[in-house]
């Protein structure tokens, strides 16, 4: 939905202005409700705010500068993660069952709560913002010129944000409530807040209400009396709500652990980004920046009374938390009172220039050959983000390129991308005003689309810079021989990798070993990169800018240079590397009998694919000349076998364990792309997980959750741990509900069960995988995110640090060191630990007598029982903060936000790699120009219905309300539509063509469209032979999808023929449109 007029030259007039009346006569009547909201939110303003607002609780975010506070730590800007950040979807929410199509906030239609413009839509509780004048003329000057002139005449539309002091008081006596800002894609009027303790998000409404902020703003909330509140949208129980927004909950969470264990952070394909603009200070070294430093104390007065107004926040939590609770049916409303920190999306806009609308504007003028700018005029900006609002560009502030291509009449400015970024939006005016940074070049294109995607995630493109590169060896480089001393030699262990086939960065080995007593013992040596990557260097520094490394399909952006990822850091077969190994001695049932974690230096005897692990579980044979990768050293190739079909045996065995101990997976497939020698995609293919990834996921899961032992163990307020919580309780119970409908049992009680009935909807929909994904896919949607966080933050809620899909209490990230900075941290606190262990065990070793030093416990800190009474006597104590100084780990407060940070960066490498599949796909249907396919009904209404393509893993909308020449029957009773053939003309302004909804062909024409090619099975063919392509992606043989006829009877979940093609490129932004698949003789 778009939030502002359209700024068009000429103004379409109204074709009968008594009924224009009447309309807007029935548009007051029906927004009594929106204008309570509206006096509410001017009423509720307690103090004017001043101009020094801005700086004062409106913390600009700069992508150039990202320093800390310097109380808190240089080299790092605080970030709050913004969980529900997308680039556009091509996916809408889900959608099962509803009534009313497109409903806004209290279940009305959009014409009952807002006045409808001819390209916007205002609340009607936003006072008068606008006049649409029926002088086309008088309309266009308004729209390109400044309003400074007479903003002492206008009418203020927002009110004023509230001052610092104001916010602080209300938010500690619980009058008001902190929230992250999220709009819905498809409605501009509807945003959400999340308030921590609150079942349900709070719905914002209107333009007034939203009161300027952005998505992914950090506001300051007041939420509404409970008479204001509206109806909750699908609260009929007719299954899962087609209402939901897409800025509610709508992004998909980490839940499989396997994206960053068995895939390692690795695709078959890389990509990567940075940006040298993003450089930050090198931490200081000042005391209090570490565990066990001095901290200055506050007083116990303000102690007090800080604990006293954190108390009223919390129970006014409680009483709203309670409220929602016994009103299920009621969905809570709100008001932004302030903007308390920006949303970086504001310095990372990308959008269209409406050029042409300017031409037209200088053309009516009265001096037509002057095309120069005066100092006020504006050029309207439109985002392609769809949950960004439409912003005004001040024209003498383009770029000096930009402007002569307009002063010489150069219309293709408006068919290219732009960067912006938002620099001020008053109180008098609808828009924001945004200020042209540069262009990225001609929409339509993949490289200006990629440049642009890389924009608004704000990731670093630049190469690393001098000072990061100094801070590595030298080539060539050896191991230092003083390794060989501080650490356990196992270059004789037959190691090895298995990775990706196209993986340059190996950051994992595996190995085991048959014991006499009939167990294993089973190693995982992971790449020790904080040898190389000191705290506080500059290389330091850039890693934790860049928190992670970005991949997409075709290449990758490195979080670490090339030289060190690629090769001083990967363990790359035939050499001496440097690594942390965990060792574990397990019994055959899964048991973990002993276990011991040591710094190595290990050489990997072979470099194995998925593919070449997945051919030995299978038996396959290697006697073939190029059947088996180069083995080093003295192994032989029979040595390699018979570990990877061990591994592969325990890791059944642990996984088996894993599920029957809670655990939960949601599996979904993934597409991949191939591309041709110019980087353009030319088909794509369904790629799933085989044994050998889950081989390599088990052992990496359980180097995880024992990292995160070893690690809270010994500083239980400095650990850097990842968390899930557990699912959004409505949106679970709304699973349950649909389920329930169609007689599919579902029992979320716990992730256990979740699981287990899971797997039994799997066998008994063998035969109808295509639902059997749909259910997976909405079973993501009541997921939340995984997220980095600092122990200490949550040292009184350890019940909250626990891992929902995994079921362990416990769980990091060290696996990765190479792609992630979270797991050079985690790294350097195993290293702290192994290192304080060992000052401990020389100082108790000097201490007793020689026949008691059998007694002394080897393993402390990092064996299978930690000894805390050694932890926390005074030896104890010493060696840790000895060993907690000597490796910097950071306090509770600094680690805070290095984890806010590393969250907020790996959703924006998560982000872009669905952005840059997205563009693909779109590539693939702009070449293919039509595209069939059958697509299941999820959703379906009066207005439009919700469609899943299976083989493109999309969902889309088809609109069919005010089509010229189709027929809608929607029969309520049994949620049935009927769509038909009409040969009336209806005359109706706003009707659209019926090729908007369906593409129609002649039975006749049917031989003559054989050629168009189609889907089928578990893969996408979309252009080329499929020359160039690898042997095991080569597609299935196709089937031809037969069109639909008139009359259409469709219900939920039915099964319908489509037709697909790109839309936008270089005349907006883009987008997958789906239509009926329909033949008939009367077209």
């Amino acid at each position: 939905m778009r939030s502002v007029v359209k700024q068009s030259a000429s103004v379409e007039r109204v074709e009968d202005a008594d009924k224009e009346k009447k309309k807007k006569r029935r548009s007051n009547r029906r927004s009594k409700h929106n204008s309570a909201a509206a006096s509410v939110l001017v009423n509720e303003t307690p103090v004017e705010a001043s101009e020094d607002l801005k700086s004062g609780i409106e913390r600009k975010s700069s992508r150039a500068d990202m320093s800390y506070d310097p109380p808190k730590q240089k080299g790092l800007e605080k970030r709050i993660p913004n969980e529900e950040r997308l680039a556009k979807p091509f996916n809408s929410m889900p959608i099962m069952h509803f009534n009313e199509g497109a409903q806004l906030g209290d279940g009305r239609s959009g014409q009952d709560q807002h006045l409808v413009t001819d390209d916007g839509v205002f609340s009607k509780s936003c006072p008068d913002p606008i006049a649409l004048e029926s002088s086309s003329g008088t309309c266009t000057h308004s729209l390109f010129h400044s309003q400074r002139n007479n903003a002492s005449t206008q009418s203020k539309l927002f009110a004023p944000h509230w001052p610092i002091e104001a916010v602080t008081d209300a938010l500690e006596k619980g009058e008001a409530f902190k929230a992250l800002f999220r709009v819905n894609a498809y409605n501009q009027l509807e945003a959400y807040c999340k308030i921590d303790g609150v079942p349900t998000d709070i719905l914002i409404n209107g333009i007034a209400a939203q009161n300027r902020a952005v998505e992914g703003d950090t506001v300051v909330i007041k939420v509404n009396a409970f008479p204001l509140w509206t109806k909750m949208k699908g609260s009929t129980g007719s299954g899962l709500s087609n209402h939901s927004a897409q800025g509610e909950d709508s992004l998909p969470p980490e839940v499989n652990e396997s994206v960053a264990s068995s895939n390692k952070g690795k695709s078959k394909m890389h990509a990567d980004c940075e940006n040298d603009e993003d450089k930050i200070e090198a931490a200081g070294s000042a005391a209090y920046n570490y565990v066990n430093g001095h901290q200055p104390s506050t007083s116990d007065s303000s102690c007090e009374s800080s604990s006293v107004r954190q108390n009223e926040g919390a129970d006014a939590v409680a009483r709203l938390a309670a409220m929602v609770s016994s009103s299920p049916a009621k969905r809570p409303t709100g008001i932004v009172l302030a903007i308390v920190e920006k949303s970086t999306r504001r310095d990372a806009i990308v959008g269209f220039l409406n050029v042409k609308q300017w031409f037209s504007y200088k053309k009516d003028a009265k001096n037509k050959s002057c095309l120069s700018f005066s100092d006020l005029e504006y050029i309207h900006l439109t985002p392609t983000d769809p949950k960004v609002p439409k912003m005004v560009v001040l024209a003498r502030d383009l770029p000096e390129c930009i402007k002569k291509r307009f002063e010489s009449g150069d219309a293709a400015v408006e068919t290219e991308l732009v960067a912006a970024q938002i620099d001020d939006w008053s109180e008098e005016s609808p828009f924001p005003q945004a200020c042209v940074l540069h262009t990225f070049g001609k929409a339509g294109e993949l490289g200006p689309h990629i440049s642009a995607i890389m924009h608004e995630n704000s990731i670093i493109c630049a190469d690393f810079s001098p000072e990061s590169l100094s801070c590595l060896p030298q080539i060539p480089w050896e191991l230092p021989q003083e390794e060989f001393l501080r650490r356990k030699d196992l270059r004789n262990l037959c190691v090895f990798t298995i990775d990706p086939s196209t993986a340059t960065d190996l950051d994992d080995a595996l190995s085991v070993e048959r014991l006499p007593a009939g167990t294993f013992r089973v190693g995982v040596h992971i790449a020790d990169v904080s040898y190389f990557v000191l705290p506080e260097t500059a290389l330091d520094v850039e890693a934790q800018v860049r928190s992670t490394s970005i991949y997409m399909s075709r290449g990758k952006l490195p979080m670490l240079p090339p030289l060190l990822s690629e090769n001083f850091g990967s363990l790359n077969p035939g050499v001496d590397r440097l690594a942390f190994s965990i060792f574990w001695e397990l019994k055959s049932s899964g048991d973990v009998v002993d276990r011991w974690v040591a710094r190595t230096v290990i050489r990997s005897c072979c470099k194995l694919s998925y593919k070449h692990a997945q051919d030995i579980i299978d038996g396959q044979d290697f006697h073939s000349p190029g059947g088996f990768p180069k083995l080093h050293g003295h192994f032989e190739l029979l040595d390699v076998i018979k570990s990877v079909k061990c591994l592969h045996e325990i890791s059944k065995t642990l996984k088996k364990r894993r599920f029957e101990g809670g655990a939960l997976q949601l599996d979904g497939f993934k597409v991949d792309f191939l591309f041709d020698e110019y980087g353009v995609p030319y088909d794509s293919v369904i790629n799933e997980q085989t044994d050998s990834n889950f081989l390599v996921e088990e052992f990496m899961l359980l180097a995880n959750t024992t990292a995160a032992e070893v690690i809270s163990r010994a500083f239980p307020g400095s650990a850097l741990l990842r968390r899930h919580p557990e699912p959004n309780m409505r949106k679970l119970r709304e699973l349950e509900a649909f389920c329930q409908i169609n007689d599919l049992e579902l029992d979320t009680s716990s992730s256990g069960q979740f699981h287990r009935s899971l797997e039994k909807l799997r066998e008994r929909l063998k035969n109808d995988s295509m639902l059997f994904d749909i259910l997976i896919l909405y079973a993501l949607k009541p997921m939340q995110p995984a997220t980095y966080f600092c122990s200490g933050e949550l040292k009184d809620n350890v019940d909250d640090w626990g891992h929902y899909a995994l079921a362990v209490p416990l769980y990091t990230h060290f696996t990765s060191p190479l792609h992630r900075y979270p797991d050079i941290i985690v790294h350097r606190t195993i290293a702290a630990v192994i290192d304080a262990e060992e000052l401990y065990l020389k100082h108790i070793i000097r201490s007793v007598k020689a026949e008691h030093l059998d007694e002394v416990s080897q393993g402390c800190f990092t064996g299978i029982c930690f000894d805390k009474d050694a932890a926390e006597s005074q030896q104890g104590r010493e060696a840790l903060s000895t060993a907690a100084l000597k490796h910097r780990i950071p306090c509770t407060e600094v680690l805070a936000g290095v984890a806010a940070h590393c969250n907020d960066r790996k959703l924006a490498a998560r982000q872009v790699k669905d952005a840059c599949d997205k563009l693909y796909t779109w590539f693939l249907l702009k070449k293919k120009e039509i595209l069939l396919s059958e697509a299941r009904v999820l959703g379906l209404g009066p207005k439009f219905m919700s469609i899943y393509v299976h083989k493109l893993a999309i969902e889309r909308r088809i609109y069919y309300e005010d089509i010229e020449g189709l027929t809608v029957e929607w029969l309520e009773s049994t949620s049935t539509l009927v769509l038909g053939l009409s040969t009336h003309r209806r005359i109706k302004r706003i009707s659209k063509a019926l090729e908007s909804v369906a593409w129609i062909v002649n039975p006749y024409d049917l031989s003559a469209e054989s050629d168009i090619e189609t889907m089928c099975g578990r893969c996408v063919r979309c252009m080329g032979d499929g020359e160039g392509a690898p042997q095991d992606l080569v597609p299935n043989t196709r089937t031809a999808i037969d069109p639909g006829t008139f009359p259409l009877t469709v219900s939920l979940l039915s099964t319908i023929p489509v037709a697909l093609n790109a839309v936008g490129g270089d005349d907006g932004p883009l987008d997958i449109r789906a239509r009926l698949y329909m033949s008939s003789y009367l077209r």
